[in-house]
């Protein structure tokens, strides 16, 4: 953990006990982060904790920071500090801390295109290097591995300051004291460790395995980083040949491998292949034999109804190759080529010729070549048909994937392991759910697992692989017996450190050793937020009292990764679930529910609208965000946010014009004791919302009462709170003294959502902080009142406007008479506050008649006054 602390500001704290004369939203946020700062307001201290109990701990998603800022992280951000302002308040000891995602393939990405250089490990390290006046990123300067990871240090650097600036201005409460980075010393010696631990149970091994690869990024990619997207291609009808003569014929989108092909596959019920089960037949183009199998994967509606098999052109090919025990006859590279040498099982002269015209050439070159080819030699049936088909791609790529043998660390998952499943399967039902249906996400993955998690790649800048290989006396690596350092040494970098009883000239020499040359696929450490965050093998206090954590926010679209991959380690490390419950955000799209990004050019800049707006107002829109719903973003939503905080604004200052109050005895008038007793149900329902981690309805009902507050009831009693001729001195102090309560409330309601326009009306006239003080109880208000009441008033006074707006004429226009008639118990609310009700409505008299069912008004209307000059 690294401390962010800024140093305590030489400006004077802002004045308290003091009402401004023209109160406004602008340089709060400026003002109160800076307050909030130097006091250390949100600061986590573990010694002061006596028990796990007394803590909320909450596992906050590290954002990328060489990703770009729009709405969907102010909003998703927002949600989470609404749920840590409201623990605070509720007593809880809230350890918020923040991270930085730094390490991995994006910020890569970025480095290479922000300074035009790229990585090549075979260089040596140059400590004078600096990057390009003008980098142009079609032209990129070859560096060294460390030269170019000291560059992207540097970058994320810049990065992260940004991201810590944005989430300062929206007042998030974190802990900037738990400060973490994904690549910093502390988080590769957890990932180092927490490897180390799965590799002694067996849970991660080495394998040569058929591997999704990425020829522009050349790398490994995930199941969990795969993205089917739709992809032109056209099928081919291609002759396989029998002994006597009688072609069988199947259709395949992608003829550049039938080079690769190493068996046919029919379903076993098809009749049309049962007489060719057991048999074999021979490869166009190249004379190979293959079997033909049967297996119920195949399809006997699609095509021929029978496919070649061939390592690898799909999954399903990786599922027959494995499930039939096929040959492997892999001829694609990792450079996405054909390989150059001809295969051992391509035999004769001819056959070799036709592999050597297309040997090195791209797949899709390869394509053409092959299609030329088959058509001369007449052993393709006639022309392709094109045709629209589902392709993998990796998440930031932008080809369709390969699959090629590689060696590869993977940690189990489930994928291959029923019991391991049902284990992973059995956490998430023990898992509280918010909202609960997302649920079925994570089951729905688990359950599609088809193999363990991959968790090297042919990177730079990540965590190493904490190992090392022996050469034998030839020189070649001995991956079964791989060298591993002691846990006191982590982390080391198995590509600048000789590992215990070598040295480093052994390095790449016969009977010395080799580093392995991988580094983590950035979820492999991401998946150990928990454990980096508490403290784990480090501060057995702070762990003991933060984990398991108690909340997980995240995004729907990274169940299957970042909330799957967490219990994974969790599960094999600890034996438990990393945190109680996880609350999943949905996505932030345009007006048109089109997901925003910078390719499209709907995004927004989250500056922008906090700079116009206030960051109050932002906040307001982020949490009338339902959780697990999209929302469509329109900036004008923010107008209505903002008129919010200035309504609290100016409302308060109002209320706190009336003067002091008195104590809760003081209360008696009906309608003070009917407002207070709504409010005194909307802490209820507000409290019970919060509980349920429903932010939204929180929201919801204390505006909404705000709302009534100030257009009915606030203008209700202003005339009898004044009481500026002294004639009913105990009405106007029950008024002040309603008035001040309801304030006090209403602004901790708020305060989890907008939080400096509170904090700032809470200077007016409190002591310390609004986000320290106590959330509402429904005790703290009397709830004797008769709710109704307020309710009746409301309906009546519409009436009394809505006489004024119909005839068009001023509010301060007079009624000299009204005649109301209503039910009996609404006649009977409306006369015991008949006195604040003529005061506001500037009715001279009142006529009651008990009858009918609502509220019906008839009036007779003054003079309209003077218009003011």
């Amino acid at each position: 953990m690294t401390s962010q602390t800024s140093a305590p500001s030489s400006a004077t704290s802002p004045q308290r006990g003091v009402v401004p004369d023209k109160p406004a939203l602008e340089g709060l946020e400026a003002k109160w982060g800076q307050v909030w700062e130097d006091s250390q307001l949100y600061a986590f201290d573990a010694t002061a904790v006596d028990s796990r109990d007394q803590v909320f701990s909450i596992d906050t998603p590290p954002p990328t920071v060489s990703g770009h800022l729009h709405p969907g992280h102010v909003f998703s951000y927002t949600h989470t500090d609404t749920v840590a302002r409201y623990q605070r308040m509720r007593g809880k000891k809230v350890f918020y801390p923040m991270g930085w995602d730094d390490n991995g393939l994006p910020t890569e990405r970025r480095v290479q295109n922000y300074y035009g250089v790229r990585c090549d490990p075979s260089l040596p390290y140059d400590p004078d290097f600096t990057p390009p006046a003008k980098p142009d990123p079609k032209h990129q300067v070859a560096i060294s591995r460390r030269n170019f990871v000291e560059l992207c240090v540097e970058l994320t650097a810049v990065d992260e300051k940004t991201f810590q600036d944005l989430w300062r201005s929206v007042g998030l409460s974190v802990d900037w004291n738990q400060l973490y980075t994904t690549i910093s010393p502390e988080s590769q010696r957890i990932a180092q460790l927490a490897f180390l631990h799965n590799h002694a149970r067996g849970e991660a091994y080495l394998s040569d395995a058929p591997t999704l690869w990425d020829v522009t990024f050349s790398t490994a990619v995930a199941q969990a980083e795969l993205e089917a997207r739709d992809y032109p291609g056209a099928y081919h009808r291609l002759g396989f040949h029998r002994p006597d003569g009688e072609d069988v014929f199947i259709e395949t989108t992608r003829p550049e491998l039938l080079a690769a092909c190493c068996a046919l596959i029919a379903h076993p019920d098809d009749e049309r292949y049962q007489h060719l089960f057991g048999t074999t037949v021979t490869t166009p183009l190249y004379g190979v034999e293959v079997p033909v199998l049967a297996h119920p994967a195949a399809e006997m509606d699609k095509g021929a109804g029978t496919a070649m098999c061939c390592t690898f052109g799909d999954l399903t090919d990786v599922a027959w190759w494995r499930e039939l025990q096929l040959p492997t006859r892999t001829i694609i590279g990792r450079d996405g080529r054909i390989l150059g040498e001809t295969p051992q099982w391509i035999i004769d002269a001819g056959s070799a010729e036709a592999y050597e015209v297309i040997a090195g050439k791209t797949t899709f070159t390869a394509r053409k070549l092959v299609v030329e080819a088959l058509t001369a030699s007449g052993e393709m049936d006639g022309e392709p048909k094109p045709t629209q088909r589902k392709a993998n791609f990796y998440e930031k790529g932008d080809k369709p994937l390969e699959i090629i043998g590689t060696r590869q660390w993977y940690i189990r998952n489930g994928g291959r392991d029923a019991d391991l499943r049902e284990a992973l399967l059995e956490r998430g039902r023990e898992l509280e759910w918010v909202p609960e249906h997302m649920r079925h996400r994570y089951e729905n993955w688990v359950e599609g697992l088809n193999g363990d998690w991959l968790i090297s790649r042919q990177r730079f800048f990540g965590v190493p692989f904490p190992v090392w290989y022996p050469l034998d006396a030839e020189g070649e690596p001995d991956y079964d017996h791989p060298l591993l350092p002691e846990e006191s040494a982590l982390p080391v970098d198995p590509a600048s450190q000789a590992p215990a009883g070598y040295e480093e000239s052994q390095r790449g020499v016969a009977g010395g050793f080799i580093g392995d040359p991988d580094v983590m696929d950035t979820w492999a450490t991401s998946s150990l937020t928990p454990q980096i965050v508490t403290g784990w093998q480090r501060d057995a206090d702070l762990f003991a009292k933060t984990f398991p954590m108690d909340f997980a926010p995240e995004a729907h679209d990274i169940i299957r990764t970042w909330v799957f991959s967490r219990m994974v380690r969790a599960h094999l490390e600890n034996g438990v679930l990393p945190w109680k419950r996880a609350a999943i955000s949905g996505f932030v799209t345009d007006p048109d529910r089109k997901k925003m990004s910078k390719s499209k050019g709907n995004t927004v800049v989250p500056t922008e609208i906090i700079d116009e707006f206030g960051a109050d107002a932002v906040r307001w829109r982020a949490a009338m965000a339902r959780p697990g719903m999209d929302s469509p973003f329109d900036k004008a939503q923010m107008k209505v946010g903002r008129r919010l905080a200035m309504k609290i604004l100016n409302a308060s200052k109002f209320v706190l014009g009336f003067g002091e109050g008195g104590q809760v005895a003081d209360i008696t008038n009906p309608a003070d004791l009917s407002m207070l007793a709504g409010l005194s149900q909307i802490v209820v329902e507000a409290t019970e919302a919060f509980d349920k981690f429903n932010y939204t309805a929180a929201l919801e009902v204390s505006e909404q009462f705000f709302w009534t507050f100030c257009d009915d009831y606030l203008e209700l009693v202003k005339e009898r709170a004044y009481d500026s001729e002294g004639t009913d001195e105990a009405g106007a102090l029950s008024a002040r003294t309603a008035l001040r309560l309801a304030l006090d409330v209403m602004l901790r309601l708020f305060a989890p959502f907008l939080p400096f326009v509170t904090e700032e009306v809470w200077s007016w006239w409190k002591d310390g902080s609004v986000h320290t003080s106590s959330w509402p109880s429904a005790d703290e208000v009397p709830a004797d009142g008769d709710c109704d009441l307020m309710s009746d008033v409301s309906a009546a006074l519409v009436e009394l406007r809505g006489v004024k707006s119909t005839h068009k004429v001023p509010m301060r226009t007079p009624i000299l008479s009204a005649r109301i008639s209503a039910p009996a118990s609404v006649i009977a609310h409306l006369q015991s506050v008949e006195s604040d009700l003529a005061k506001v409505s500037k009715t001279e008299s009142f006529t009651w008649i008990e009858g009918g069912e609502a509220i019906t008004l008839e009036a007779e209307l003054g003079e309209a006054p003077a218009k003011k000059r």
